[in-house]
């Protein structure tokens, strides 16, 4: 087997305008049943350094023909380090079943886009079978509009726009993930969620997934919140507003300015007396009065950014068992195993990475493997499945039964898209994750409802609730209940129902305030706000 790499920038080669161009390279895929997915990697050779480039290693099965395989990677640059991982990744791929009759060239897609597009025309001169890569989704448009129709191609962007015309993609599409712990916040009875997503494109659209799935499969959102990605006084901002910090806190106020008036102008039996000042010491512990509006939280956000959303949401009052956490593939790292605050919140993830994968790759490369770095060990030994199936490129790579990978099951489908099985699992503050419900094992039910292409970007969404009224949280004499009321405070008339329409015209409903004076009392001492000083709460420290 010939593994060559070109780090250079070729010159342009015009000899592609005769390539063959046949009908779409999916054009035999049926609509076959699935069935039992396939293996396509079985045990792990341990081989030693210095067996990259030797031929004689005997292969397990033996091709005639003189077969190409094209790999685009950025292999110098800023995003080098990358690509050379992933690289690593398919070099062992291949090496672990030699054939001399297989050649994989590697080739250098950096640099600026004139630059890309005559390394990439240099690639495709060389009629490969199958071309891995690229990463980046422009890059992937770049190959999808330059190469034969019939030629598959293996990449490992997630961006919807870049598929299609024979490229996919090996990647983990992030609404697969979304869609996913939805259904598990539908299975534990959620009742009303609130979602926190980055301002980004790609944020947006995950929160497009997240409306969609939620419409799908009958959750209520109560709003929606971006902030900008690793942005202390933005997350700050979108959590004060999602704590509904400011209504709570007023009614929180009006409900000691009350309870104050009545102890100074009433006259009040012992009891009476007791039970107000009891009342008055209680809520004057807290800053807040009553809940926010919703039983859960949702963050499409990466687990970094989710730290701070959480200490936020606590130093706005709103704590775990107020809300419980749902999370997406995003968390699939060892940030947030540790943080106590995120026990019990669960996420949707790939399932545990292969023991002898990460050995071999480490013992090879020095370094750990990343779901990129798995992603492409599968895209080569898919390849190398396909130039050894007796099937057409379509039968065998479109196969509806799917295949068994590092990462588990997954399957690619004639849109570009694949489907990757995810698992659900449960933090517990200790280090260690629980599987709460596994990854599917086959393709017999459908795994997901939504397409990448059907995802439309979102707004953000105002909260939605009834509102704190102080008055529900106090009790007085039923003789003053005439004299002493109060307005409802973040009260909101949108109708919840509406998570298909984001953009709804939203009208705030705010009484006037019934009550300006001034109350001074022996037995009322309110906690000035400006001077509340907070330590954290856990790994953000936060200030007034």
């Amino acid at each position: 087997m010939f593994i060559k790499r070109f780090l250079g920038f070729s010159l342009l080669i015009f000899t592609l305008v005769g390539c063959t161009q046949r009908g779409g390279w999916y054009s035999e895929y049926g609509e076959i049943p699935a069935q039992k997915p396939s293996d396509i990697q079985t045990g792990f050779y341990y081989p030693e350094y210095d067996i990259y480039g030797k031929e004689e290693t005997p292969a397990t099965s033996i091709i005639e023909e003189k077969k190409n395989v094209s790999v685009l990677l950025p292999l110098s640059g800023p995003n080098s380090e990358l690509g050379k991982n992933i690289s690593q990744s398919i070099e062992i791929a291949f090496l672990q079943h030699p054939d001399k009759n297989v050649s994989v060239t590697f080739y250098d897609l950096s640099g600026n886009k004139t630059q890309k597009q005559s390394v990439a025309l240099n690639a495709l001169s060389s009629n490969p079978d199958i071309v891995i890569g690229p990463i980046f989704a422009e890059d992937a448009q770049m190959i999808r509009d330059m190469k034969p129709q019939s030629l598959p191609v293996l990449s490992f962007t997630s961006d919807a726009n870049a598929y299609g015309n024979g490229v996919m993609t090996v990647a983990l599409i992030p609404s697969q993930s979304v869609e996913a712990i939805v259904k598990e916040m539908t299975r534990d009875n959620v009742q009303k969620t609130i979602i926190f997503a980055p301002d980004t494109e790609s944020g947006k659209i995950m929160a497009g997934s997240a409306v969609l799935a939620a419409n799908i499969y009958d959750l209520p959102i109560g709003g929606l919140f971006y902030y900008k990605e690793d942005d202390s006084n933005s997350i700050k901002s979108a959590a004060q507003n999602a704590a509904m910090y400011d209504a709570r806190s007023a009614a929180n106020t009006k409900a000691r300015e009350i309870l104050s008036d009545i102890l100074i102008k009433e006259k009040l039996t012992a009891a009476q007396k007791n039970s107000i000042n009891t009342q008055l010491e209680k809520i004057s512990k807290t800053e807040t009065l009553g809940r926010a509006p919703y039983d859960s939280v949702l963050f499409l956000g990466n687990a970094a950014d989710t730290k701070t959303i959480v200490s936020f949401l606590r130093y706005f009052n709103v704590a775990p068992r107020d809300a419980k956490f749902y999370g997406t593939a995003l968390w699939d790292t060892t940030e947030l195993l540790n943080d106590f605050n995120m026990s019990g919140a669960k996420f949707a993830s790939l399932p545990p990475m292969s023991d002898d994968f990460s050995k071999l790759y480490q013992q090879l490369s020095g370094t750990l493997p990343s779901r990129l770095d798995t992603f492409g060990f599968d895209a080569a030994n898919l390849a190398r499945g396909m130039i050894y199936s007796n099937k057409s490129q379509a039968a065998y790579l479109l196969d509806p039964s799917g295949y068994n990978g590092l990462d588990g099951l997954f399957r690619l489908r004639p849109s570009g898209e694949n489907e990757r099985a995810l698992q659900i699992v449960e933090l517990n503050g200790t280090g260690m994750v629980s599987v709460k419900k596994q990854a599917p094992t086959d393709f017999l039910k459908p795994l997901y409802n939504i397409q990448s292409k059907q995802i439309s970007a979102v707004g953000d969404m105002d909260l939605t609730g009834d509102g704190i009224n102080p008055m529900d949280y106090i009790k007085i004499p039923d003789y003053l209940k005439s004299k002493y009321h109060s307005k409802t405070y973040g009260a909101n008339t949108r109708i919840d129902t509406t998570t298909n329409n984001p953009d709804t015209d939203i009208t705030t409903v705010m009484p006037e305030d019934d009550s300006n004076e001034v109350i001074q009392s022996p037995d009322f001492k309110p906690v000035s706000l400006d001077t509340v000083d907070k330590k954290l709460i856990d790994s953000v420290e936060v200030k007034e």
